[in-house]
């Protein structure tokens, strides 16, 4: 099995803002520091020809996703925590809005399978309603992939 991982933010303001123009002039070192990093598999893409387009999703205002899949939680932990991108990470508070609901959610897939947008979307509302749970959990209450193996397709999750 693979781990998905979706998170999301609020930006503060538009993504061609001077105030993000160094989150910006930062998006493509770290996408490289990711695509290359040990266990990474995929991640959704805006542009194949601009490395540093960023998805904006019509969820809400300025929502910017970050999805991807990775081969294990340790893999990802690695890339997330003992990398560059924690440089990053801690000056999150710079470029996004303080987000009171989860912002990420993390799921098991089966190896080769690349899930959708729409259905990390409805992971993470699984997790704001239910919890972590196999279906839909955090690094603070992982749960294994065998925990998962059994479960309903992400469109029975909401239920």
């Amino acid at each position: 099995m693979h781990l998905a991982q979706l998170n999301v933010a609020h930006l503060r303001a538009p993504i061609d803002a001077p105030e993000l123009a160094t989150f910006v002039e930062l998006l493509e070192p770290i996408n490289d520091l990711a695509d290359s990093a040990p266990g990474f598999v995929w991640r959704l893409k805006e542009s194949d020809e601009d490395p540093t387009a960023t998805v904006v999703h019509e969820y809400g205002d300025h929502l910017l996703v970050n999805f991807s899949v990775w081969d294990s939680i340790e893999n990802l932990w690695n890339f997330v925590y003992r990398s560059a991108h924690l440089g990053v990470l801690r000056r999150r508070r710079e470029w996004f809005l303080r987000m009171a609901q989860p912002y990420t959610v993390m799921w098991w897939v089966p190896e080769g399978v690349v899930p959708t947008l729409a259905e990390a979307m409805v992971r993470l509302d699984h997790l704001k309603a239910v919890g972590s749970s196999p279906a839909a959990f955090t690094f603070q209450e992982p749960y294994d992939s065998n925990e998962a193996a059994n479960l309903p397709a992400a469109a029975e999750v909401r239920k």
